[in-house]
């Protein structure tokens, strides 16, 4: 294994569980596998979030061929500095059970509305389902739709494409994985106890760190030919 994939690797790892520990999605996961087979969760959370990695990577792969690579050099220098100091601030102002709280909400006000629409029509869309829901667990769909949609434009993702540009794409991936596969699977099998215990400003703080690092390393590395 080259060195380049070694680092891009290491580097995404780190990213990916400083990212999501204690992300909406990963609270998310932890409050659906409470409520649903904890296989079919985890398969939809996994499933998603390993496809928006391969997405992320693959739009920074290809930033380099679309733009100089001085000028994707510098706008990967920027996201991380910005992602760093994003996540200090987020530390040291937000509430370390906010963002529980929001999305146990979220999802209970989504169950409510789903059992009012459902009312007085189940005997009609039992034989009208939707051609997904023939092929794969509505459990799965939902963990599925809910990290997907949730992930989309989210900090993590951009820092992924900018990760992408700078580093050996194909460790990126690797790592964003096998991160993403560790905290999913302690949502699921942690439950909403270990993201209740879970120190939001430690993560946050964390993360920021390992952002600005990434920023000062792009910062002063020297463009490839």
């Amino acid at each position: 294994m080259s060195l380049s994939i070694v680092q891009g690797f290491s580097k995404s790892l780190a990213m990916t569980v400083l990212s999501e520990i204690g992300d909406k999605t990963f609270f998310a996961a932890a409050i659906l596998a409470m409520r649903h087979p904890r296989r079919h969760v985890l398969a939809g959370c996994l499933t998603a979030l390993i496809v928006m990695t391969i997405l992320s990577a693959a739009v920074g792969m290809a930033a380099p061929n679309l733009i100089s690579r001085t000028l994707s050099k510098h706008i990967t220098t920027v996201l991380f500095f910005g992602f760093g100091l994003w996540s200090l601030w987020d530390a040291y102002h937000d509430s370390e059970s906010e963002e529980l709280a929001e999305v146990e909400a979220e999802l209970d006000a989504n169950i409510k509305s789903n059992k009012s629409d459902n009312k007085g029509d189940d005997d009609s869309k039992k034989n009208k389902r939707p051609l997904l829901t023939q092929f794969f667990s509505p459990i799965f769909l939902k963990a599925f739709s809910i990290t997907f949609f949730g992930e989309w434009g989210d900090k993590s993702q951009l820092a992924t494409i900018g990760l992408a540009a700078a580093e050996n794409p194909y460790g990126v991936v690797l790592g964003g994985i096998l991160g993403q596969a560790l905290c999913q699977t302690a949502a699921v099998f942690g439950g909403k106890s270990l993201a209740t215990q879970i120190s939001e400003r430690f993560i946050a703080l964390s993360g920021g760190v390992l952002f600005i690092v990434f920023g000062l390393q792009s910062l002063f590395s020297t463009v490839e030919s």
